[in-house]
């Protein structure tokens, strides 16, 4: 029986996230699911357009929760990831402070009377009045939960990594002038990575792994069928078809679902009722990305759409 709840649960995932235009696998479904019940982050692995950063905003529209992104870049560090002091604010104090000082210290009989009431005025410098907070603390503010996405992890030193575990593990973060700060509401955490770089075991460790790859071609076509709802079932059929030919030559760049939607969309746009070698070549440049791509792609496109063809007439 728990094993049919289960199953019946994941069902209302991959149900949710269709609704809001994402259709998921089976195994995408269960990673979501596990994350919420155990809460524990996601790590998403895969090549570039096969969407890892749209499960995130779907996951986020299906419940009608907030999408926090931190995007990744070489040398981010917590004052642009965690927090940072609002220091206009405090030089502002500061000035005030100066103003007003013969007040502040009027009622001191001797230096260390003095000192003390001076060193109750700094500890206000660094309050959380006067820290502006970043994606991973907005994070753990957010008293209804939130989706954060820390995308492109890979891109990210490998240093930023112990930034996060605390917060992978715990879902808080220690702030050496405040304290530690966990989560009102812990949020569903969702990192990709591209696999630029090998990420580390200890992070690995805090986080469910999950790879998504090139669908396979029945779940590539409700996801085209899904984006693009104008196209004809048999171009559709044909398109996908095409592009999984594709995907078995030796490119620099495989076309991703991305492109695979993009391309779509081009051919409703262009008004075509089906496949033809022409209209492939005219538009080859909307799935590839680099000449040497096309150029190794343009002598297959005959065959490519001669067998794509096929599989729209008979499935």
């Amino acid at each position: 029986m728990a094993e049919y709840r289960s199953s019946d649960m994941i069902g209302e995932v991959e149900t949710g996230l269709a609704g809001v235009g994402y259709i998921a696998s089976r195994q995408i479904a269960t990673a979501v699911y596990l994350s919420q019940a155990i809460e524990k982050p996601i790590l998403v692995e895969g090549p570039a357009g096969v969407g890892k950063t749209e499960l995130a905003k779907a996951i986020a529209a299906w419940r009608g929760q907030k999408m926090i992104r931190l995007q990744c870049y070489e040398g981010l560090d917590e004052a642009k990831a965690l927090y940072e002091w609002k220091y206009a604010k405090q030089l502002l104090y500061t000035q005030i402070l100066k103003d007003k000082l013969g007040e502040v210290l009027g009622g001191a009989q001797t230096l260390p009377q003095a000192l003390a009431q001076l060193h109750t005025f700094g500890d206000v410098f660094f309050s959380k009045e006067f820290v502006e907070p970043r994606p991973l603390l907005q994070a753990l503010e957010q008293p209804d939960g939130c989706v954060l996405l820390i995308d492109e992890i890979d891109k990210s030193d490998a240093e930023f990594e112990s930034l996060l575990l605390e917060i992978l593990s715990d879902f808080q973060i220690t702030i050496p002038e405040l304290g530690t700060v966990s989560a009102v509401s812990p949020p569903t955490v969702i990192l990709t990575s591209n696999g630029e770089r090998d990420l580390g075991d200890a992070l690995k460790r805090r986080c469910l792994h999950l790879h998504i790859g090139f669908p396979e071609q029945r779940l590539e076509e409700r996801i085209v069928e899904s984006r693009v709802p104008g196209i004809a079932q048999s171009l559709r059929r044909q398109l996908v078809g095409f592009i999984n030919d594709v995907r078995t030559l030796d490119l620099k760049k495989l076309p991703s679902v991305s492109e695979t939607i993009d391309w779509a969309r081009v051919l409703v746009l262009l008004q075509a009722s089906e496949l033809e070698p022409e209209i492939v070549k005219d538009t080859l440049n909307v799935l590839l990305k680099y000449e040497a791509d096309i150029e190794a792609t343009l002598p297959e496109v005959s065959a490519f759409v001669a067998r794509a063809g096929r599989r729209g007439v008979f499935g």
